[in-house]
């Protein structure tokens, strides 16, 4: 790109915490369920991209703890390293992005905030990281005073646009990554996104999670962005137990082609990965977790269109 030359570089952040635990690998089991064949889901499909120009996806799940900010690193990881062109934007307050990505949050001056309510600031927003070809705009906790801000804006609901718009022709692909609420900078994810990649954690609630979230999806589209769609399910924490596995064969009756494979197994090394400010494809690449990320990140590229090089 023309301004690669004015990215910050990436400052190393601190290691918080050094583990000792070590991996073991476990067989799965097979599918197990005693419930009737589902109906399956119909949920509205995300629109293609237009050409030159990125395809925007928010990561979003109102449920916590269920691996959004893991997913949006090392998808984004592992796309940069073949060749796609991707910006990480976090739209979290607890900023933990950048602490996966390796940068210092304390030495950033332009962040996700930035892109909020100065978007003629958007380019100093950028900052580059580790991963030749992956960028990150870097959310901190000043994006908690930013719902009230936004509040009485006119047109609340489309800030972000405003910012990622003059970004968008030089990426391919932008991830943003959300909150577990759905507040005003959600709302303005889902606005601004061309489709949505949801991350369900194989327990008991999974299918409930997607319901719920299923009509907001519906309800933005109806008032805000109807082009907005789901571009896939994909499944986290996964562990080879009788309750994870018939969840499991739940989720893929219910959704269908949805459903984007491999599961992500439990796996040490994705937790140690970011006391290490790297991804997994660098802390621990053939690991369950760097194998399993590798797989869906290529079924993702396939299913957006993307050559890996």
């Amino acid at each position: 790109m023309e301004d690669e030359e004015i990215l910050p570089e990436a400052l190393p952040a601190p290691m918080v915490v050094e583990f000792t635990e070590e991996e073991f690998e476990t067989p799965e089991i097979d599918d197990l369920s005693s419930a009737e064949p589902r109906q399956v889901m119909e949920l509205p499909r995300a629109e293609p991209t237009p050409d030159g120009r990125a395809r925007v996806v928010t990561v979003m799940n109102q449920k916590g703890g269920v691996g959004k900010t893991t997913t949006v690193i090392n998808i984004a990881t592992h796309l940069a390293l073949h060749g796609v062109r991707v910006l990480v934007v976090d739209c979290d307050q607890q900023g933990n992005c950048a602490t996966g990505l390796g940068i210092d949050k304390s030495r950033v001056v332009h962040t996700t905030r930035t892109l909020f309510t100065e978007p003629e600031n958007a380019p100093a927003c950028r900052h580059a990281t580790a991963i030749p070809g992956l960028h990150l705009i870097v959310g901190e906790r000043s994006l908690v005073g930013i719902e009230q801000e936004l509040s009485t804006m006119l047109g609340r609901e489309r800030c972000l646009i405003d910012g990622l718009e003059p970004l968008l022709q030089h990426y391919d692909l932008v991830l943003l990554d959300t909150a577990p609420s759905l507040g005003l900078v959600t709302i303005n994810a889902l606005v601004a996104s061309d489709a949505v990649l949801v991350p369900v954690q194989t327990e008991f609630f999974a299918l409930e999670g997607v319901a719920m979230l299923a009509s907001t999806i519906r309800e933005v589209r109806r008032r805000l962005n109807p082009k907005l769609g789901f571009d896939g399910v994909m499944m986290t924490m996964h562990a080879p137990t009788l309750l994870n596995s018939q969840v499991k064969s739940q989720l893929m009756e219910t959704f269908g082609d949805l459903m984007i494979e491999p599961p992500i197994r439990r796996n040490i090394k994705l937790a140690e990965a970011p006391s290490e400010g790297v991804p997994i494809h660098i802390h621990a690449p053939e690991s369950n977790g760097g194998h399993d990320y590798r797989l869906l990140a290529q079924n993702l590229a396939e299913r957006w269109g993307f050559e890996l090089e």
